[in-house]
């Protein structure tokens, strides 16, 4: 699928706002592909669905997790966390994208998971750094973000997990094992 199809296909199904987010993210992570050797053409993909259900009904998206192979204690957490799981089964079944990489890093970009691939970390920090996103602390993971992809992928876990934490809102177990795996392949130890 080319780039301009699939803008196509995800237009319908997001805000005008989102559509340009999905954009801005689709060419940081081209940029990053390109920068530590990732294939662009899935990174692009991935980007450009990875937010591709995130205005599904609720009711919709609940019921593709309860009736599918996605993990059902999503279903105890906030359903700002669905989307991206929920599109990873929905871009195959509407679209034929069966690439089990491009897949994944649609499913992990907002909590990311210990050992991830490195389209993985390109999508889940291209998400995070984009230039349309501004808020404190993101200039420091750009920065880090042009030097070493694992540390920028850490500093994006650390930070969504202290926000969590100062929201008072409850943290998937997934972004817990990034963070872990990512702290261990920056300090080493186990």
């Amino acid at each position: 699928m080319n780039k301009k199809d699939a803008l196509a296909f995800v237009e319908n199904y997001l805000t005008k706002e989102r559509f340009e987010h999905t954009k801005r993210v689709a060419e940081t992570a081209v940029v990053l592909a390109n920068q530590y050797h990732v294939s662009e053409e899935n990174a692009e993909i991935a980007s450009i669905f990875h937010d591709y259900c995130k205005y599904r009904p609720l009711e919709e998206m609940k019921r593709i997790i309860q009736t599918t192979y996605l993990p059902k204690d999503l279903l105890l957490y906030h359903h700002e966390l669905w989307h991206g799981p929920v599109a990873s089964v929905k871009i195959e079944e509407e679209y034929g994208i069966a690439d089990d990489e491009i897949k994944s890093a649609i499913y992990y970009h907002t909590t990311g998971r210990a050992n991830m691939s490195d389209l993985e970390l390109v999508v889940f920090v291209a998400d995070y750094i984009e230039p349309g996103r501004n808020f404190p602390g993101l200039d420091e993971v750009r920065e880090m973000a042009k030097k070493d992809l694992i540390r920028a992928a850490w500093m994006v876990s650390r930070n969504t997990i202290q926000y969590l934490m100062q929201k008072n809102n409850r943290i998937y177990p997934d972004t817990f094992y990034a963070y872990n795996d990512l702290t261990r392949l920056i300090h080493g130890g186990n």
